[in-house]
């Protein structure tokens, strides 16, 4: 008899009471593991990913990386490193990070101090599950411009107004010629392509459209 795999669900533990030094210790230690830490000035939240969470991270990572290739757009790609700033008293690491407007800045760069550099200008953020800590205030608090979230079913492109808060935006300010839904039917869809034909296809779509968007695209 055959048994059915159940999905792996994230596993969340919070700590409070946790000074600066102790974060960043842990941090530096867990960096390499398949761990996620978010720290608020004192409360630390440990999390394991899930399949689930790490397969759609890595296909919204793919998708964007893609469209900058198709159109040229130059962008410094860090992962999920280490977001923190010890005068916020506040870290996280977002599940991807890009500067694009900021490029410049840290081209050729293997280090970014956020004391000093400026934030990415869009993190994506894969919320399956919610965290207990919500990262939404630590990324405004570091001043980044732009947060897409996607909870498996719809992507959300959020704006950092001038009050410090995020609000749903109609069009990304990082790719502000991407039609929204139709880059998101590409996350959801349900066909029977394998992952690199989906990616091939979303190619193809962005060369179609390549002409049209190129223009904004520099802009």
């Amino acid at each position: 008899m055959s048994t059915a795999m159940l999905p792996q669900p994230a596993q969340r533990l919070v700590l409070s009471g946790i000074d600066w030094p102790t974060y960043k210790a842990m941090s530096d230690l867990l960096a390499e593991r398949n761990v996620r830490l978010t720290y608020d000035r004192g409360d630390l939240e440990f999390t394991t990913l899930s399949p689930e969470h790490g397969h759609a991270k890595k296909l919204l990572a793919r998708l964007v990386e893609a469209l900058t290739e198709e159109l040229d757009i130059d962008v410094a790609s860090f992962g999920s490193m280490t977001c923190r700033r010890e005068d916020l008293a506040r870290g996280f690491e977002p599940d991807e990070c890009y500067w694009i407007a900021h490029e410049p800045q840290v081209r050729g760069r293997t280090a970014i101090d956020l004391d000093v550099d400026p934030p990415p200008d869009l993190a994506l953020e894969i919320e399956i599950t919610r965290n207990i800590i919500d990262r939404l205030p630590l990324c405004a608090a570091l001043r980044v411009p732009e947060v897409w979230r996607f909870d498996g079913v719809q992507l959300r492109v959020l704006s950092l107004g001038p009050d410090g808060q995020y609000a749903v935006a109609e069009r990304s300010a990082a790719f502000p010629f991407l039609p929204l839904q139709a880059f998101a039917g590409f996350l959801t869809a349900t066909d029977a392509r394998s992952e690199t034909k989906l990616v091939r296809a979303f190619r193809a779509w962005v060369q179609a459209h390549a002409q049209e968007w190129r223009g904004t695209a520099g802009q």
